[in-house]
């Protein structure tokens, strides 16, 4: 594994670049003490929207104020980010919510690509049939 993705935390005046780490699924390097000592430096748990991550090479999103840790991914892991990252139509992501319905696996990253997609939240409860509450739940983490 090499440094195939880049943590970074979106100062709150930034649009949402990169996707959520939570929205991308686990992933090995999440769990590392260097990871999680870095996000607790910063205050954040792993599950905030503020902390994004991008693939190799889209270093250039990433705010010049922001703080950058350098993370190793798997191969699957970095098609995971890329596809995380990857511009979604609302129509594609409102299908997925409106799929959510049959299942109820891996709610929590189904959730956060939305709001990375820009779907709100009331729009996520309509959808999905979810509590409003759970859904700021799965957020807040």
């Amino acid at each position: 594994m090499a440094d195939d993705a880049l943590l970074f935390v979106l100062p709150e005046c930034h649009p949402r670049l990169g996707a959520a780490l939570a929205a991308v699924g686990d992933l090995e390097c999440a769990e590392t003490p260097a990871v999680l000592g870095w996000l607790h430096a910063h205050g954040v748990p792993a599950s905030s929207e503020c902390v994004r991550i991008v693939p190799s090479g889209a270093e250039v999103l990433i705010p010049e104020d922001a703080e950058r840790l350098p993370v190793p991914l798997t191969e699957e892991e970095t098609v995971r980010v890329e596809h995380a990252c990857a511009p979604r139509s609302v129509t594609d992501m409102e299908s997925e919510l409106l799929d959510f319905r049959d299942t109820t696996q891996d709610w929590q990253s189904l959730i956060h690509r939305a709001l990375t997609a820009g779907i709100p939240a009331p729009r996520i409860a309509q959808l999905t049939g979810l509590d409003p509450q759970d859904i700021v739940q799965a957020v807040e983490g």
